[in-house]
């Protein structure tokens, strides 16, 4: 194995990984919809891989898609948590803020 490959290893083990929440919205409609995720940099790519499949379990997110396609949605980060943060900690956060952007972007959740 390379010294570029075994950095690339290495660098990719050691990155952060930031939880938090997210929006994904339609600019048609107005709707939007919040999730939390472990790690945000990887949400949205699963999000879109489900609603290309059709397979996406909230329904009104895949009309969404189904209607207006890949174009007609964003996604947006809402919020990072703090990366120091305990297991149990880092998971009552994200069920308080979770609420919390439901809330402000009268949304819903995913």
């Amino acid at each position: 194995m390379s010294t570029d490959r075994k950095a690339a290893i290495a660098a990719y083990k050691e990155r952060k990984v930031f939880a938090g929440i997210y929006a994904v919205r339609c600019a048609d409609t107005g709707e939007a919809w919040v999730g939390q995720a472990l790690n945000l940099e990887k949400v949205q790519n699963r999000i879109w891989f489900t609603l290309r499949q059709g397979g996406h379990p909230c329904r009104s997110l895949q009309a969404a898609w189904n209607a207006h396609g890949e174009k007609g949605l964003s996604f947006a980060e809402c919020e990072r948590l703090e990366e120091d943060e305990t297991d149990y900690v880092r998971n009552a956060l994200l069920k308080e803020r979770m609420r919390h952007w439901l809330v402000e972007l009268k949304a819903e959740a995913i």
